[in-house]
């Protein structure tokens, strides 16, 4: 494979970088770019392929985030405009694999930051998720060792490498790279700007097509497309087409029940159903809940279709059982939807997408229950219960622990559920108190 290294720091001319022909073709639809920063706030920019203008300064913050000492790339994982389902799935697979490259070797020096690209308006397809490296000491190896895991990507389309650079004036500039057969070639080149904050966060559009699937079909699609690599694919795929499509809920109440962990969840379901005899279920259903690690190490796309169908064989359990006693369900499909939005969406809690957004819709195909409970602890109660449980914890676990916004995002998310939404209910107090205040929520609202 033949690198060749780019024009140093302090010699980038404005010439050879303004050649147009190069530059169009490449940035070619309009791409914006969104980078969350480890505070969680979001920076925006974008590139222009013409030259600066005499009037034009360098930005400071653009110049702070990406410019030199250190030296910064880009990676983004294209999706064809206009890809069905299978594209997707590709594409996530890929930069989930690229994830846990850049988590390696000599990269492990190296700052990994969220990056997402982006044409304005959703022109163009779905957003392009990727990674900004900023590399502290602007290694020479670190370049050569991102080329080889682009040299190793067969997929098509193949992500691009972007490398940051600053002008002798102090512009910033990003230089695109692309491997074909086995050799580096530069495909683009335009300076970066600043860029306007859309109003919805540039995901938003995106998310009833990769993580919070609007009906069953939908998720169907995507486990469809996992079958030839994930064997336990099939299998739910043929456990969930057993499901009737439409089921009603019988004679008798059905209560979901939600909740961060240790929030006295598992308790309190366990109890409410011994006091009112009710069948107690839980969302993702043991016939599928074996599989449950093995879908929790896959990218989000099909992580959510595995939940959110797990979902729908609940409900079939739901309308069967719930024509002979009072139901409960340990987590439903408020679950699914909180936790894939907090994930998807990065930035804080004004980031996500605004109150009655249809998102937040329960799905019109979904069984849905007679009441939604939502326990809710302080943050300060429920890490000391989680030290107190010395279980193995998932990975949204330790992240809800770990990420107080993420937290934030999670319960922000839950409150803004609808059609059916959540009434909350302090479990802070005894056990007791808090089962007499779900019994009592149960009685008032489900008569």
């Amino acid at each position: 494979m033949a690198f060749a290294r780019p024009l140093l720091r302090g010699r980038l001319s404005g010439p050879r970088v303004g050649r147009r022909g190069v530059c169009a073709g490449a940035m070619a639809p309009p791409r914006r770019f969104v980078l969350e920063l480890p505070d969680c706030s979001l920076a925006h920019f974008a590139l222009r392929a013409d030259a600066p203008g005499p009037a034009d300064a360098p930005d400071p913050r653009l110049a702070a985030l990406l410019g030199p000492p250190e030296r910064s790339y880009s990676l983004c994982v294209p999706v064809t405009p206009g890809a069905g389902c299978g594209a997707r799935v590709r594409a996530a697979r890929l930069h989930h694999r690229l994830l846990h490259q850049l988590r390696r070797g000599p990269f492990q020096r190296c700052q990994l930051l969220r990056l997402l690209c982006y044409c304005p308006g959703g022109q163009a397809g779905s957003p392009q998720h990727g990674f900004l490296l900023r590399d502290p000491q602007d290694d020479p190896d670190t370049r050569r060792a991102l080329l080889e895991l682009l040299d190793a990507c067969q997929e098509a389309p193949r992500p691009h490498l972007g490398e940051f650079e600053a002008d002798p004036s102090g512009q910033l500039w990003q230089r695109l790279w692309e491997m074909r057969d086995g050799r580096c070639l530069q495909v683009g080149c335009a300076r970066v700007v600043p860029a306007p904050e859309p109003p919805l966060h540039p995901v938003v559009p995106d998310l009833a097509s990769s993580v919070v699937f609007p009906d069953r079909e939908v998720a169907r699609a995507v486990l469809e497309e996992c079958t030839s690599f994930i064997p336990e694919a099939r299998a739910v795929l043929e456990l969930v087409d057993q499901c009737p499509k439409q089921v009603q809920k019988g004679k008798f109440q059905v209560v979901a029940i939600e909740g961060l962990d240790a929030t006295g969840k598992t308790t309190v379901t366990q109890s409410v159903a011994d006091s009112l005899k009710a069948v107690l279920l839980r969302s993702p259903p043991s016939c599928i809940g074996q599989w449950r690690s093995i879908f929790d190490d896959e990218p989000a796309i099909i992580r959510r279709a595995f939940y959110s169908l797990g979902n729908y064989i609940v409900a079939s359990e739901i309308a069967k059982e719930s024509a002979k006693s009072p139901v409960i369900v340990d987590r439903y499909w408020h679950s699914t939807a909180t936790y894939a939005i907090a994930t998807e969406v990065s930035g804080g809690l004004q980031h996500l997408p605004p109150a009655h957004h249809p998102v937040y819709q329960w799905p019109e195909d979904l069984l849905k229950p007679d009441l939604v409970l939502l326990l809710t602890v302080s943050p300060e109660e429920r890490l000391q219960r989680l030290q107190g449980r010395g279980v193995e914890k998932t990975r949204e676990e330790a992240e809800l622990e770990a990420n107080s916004v993420f937290r934030q995002k999670v319960e922000m998310s839950y409150q803004r559920m609808e059609n059916p939404g959540c009434h909350v209910v302090d479990a802070s107090p005894s056990r007791e108190k808090v089962l007499q205040m779900v019994l009592s929520l149960i009685e008032n609202r489900c008569n």
